[in-house]
Parts: C-alpha cells; structure tokens; sequence
C-alpha cells in the first residue's frame, strides 16, 4: 500500500504561523517564505505534520480543505494513515521526552496501541 505513492512531494514537517512568511500586503494570507525545516522530507503529502494538524478538529481548519482539495478515502489511504499516526505519535514522543513531560510520554504508548490495533 505505501508504493501507491510514486511521486513523493517536499514536506515542510512543521509548518504553522510562526515558521512561515507571509506577504503583508497580500488581501489574503499569501505564504512568501518557510522557515525551520528541520523536520523536511520527502514523502507522500498525506503524510505531512500539516495534513495531520488540518484533520484534528473540525474548526477553522476545515477551510484549509476548501483549496487544498478532498484527501482519499480508500482502504490504502486509510491504512497509509494510521502509519503516519503512528510515525507522527513517534515525533510527539520524543517532544514530550525533550521537554521532561513525563505524563505525556507515558500517554504516547496508550496511543501507539490505538492505532496498533487499527492497523491489525
């Protein structure tokens, strides 16, 4: 199912408001630049920290889809993820772990076992 994806694309990793550029006299929010990308690879764009962050809730996140377009829904892409959830879960872990949260390391693994048992 991962070799679906034949053509990865450059993720940003950790895009959000403090580490882009915007154009100030843009009408609109217009990103001219992207910064700390020490979290970039390529892969499949589903797999993004960003698409991850867009899908937590439905708030005014729900606009992003409006031009981003539809995400597929099929078994495959389903599938594909719970294993960046669980990758992503991977990241948080260590995040947590950096920051001495040690209540929050520990929730990670109750987490990891969710979607564990989603992918069996």
């Amino acid at each position: 199912m991962l070799d679906e994806i034949t053509e990865p694309r450059l993720l940003a990793g950790d895009l959000w408001t403090v580490n882009t550029m915007l154009d100030r006299h843009s009408p609109e929010p217009l990103i001219t630049g992207v910064l700390d990308l020490d979290r970039t690879l390529f892969g499949d764009p589903d797999a993004d920290w960003t698409i991850r962050m867009a899908t937590a809730k439905q708030d005014e996140r729900t606009a992003f889809w409006s031009t981003y377009g539809p995400r597929s829904h099929s078994p495959a892409a389903t599938w594909r993820s719970l294993v960046y959830e669980a990758r992503h879960l991977g990241a948080i872990r260590l995040e947590r772990h950096r920051m001495h949260n040690t209540d929050g390391v520990r929730d990670t693994y109750q987490m990891v076992n969710a979607v564990l048992a989603e992918l069996t």
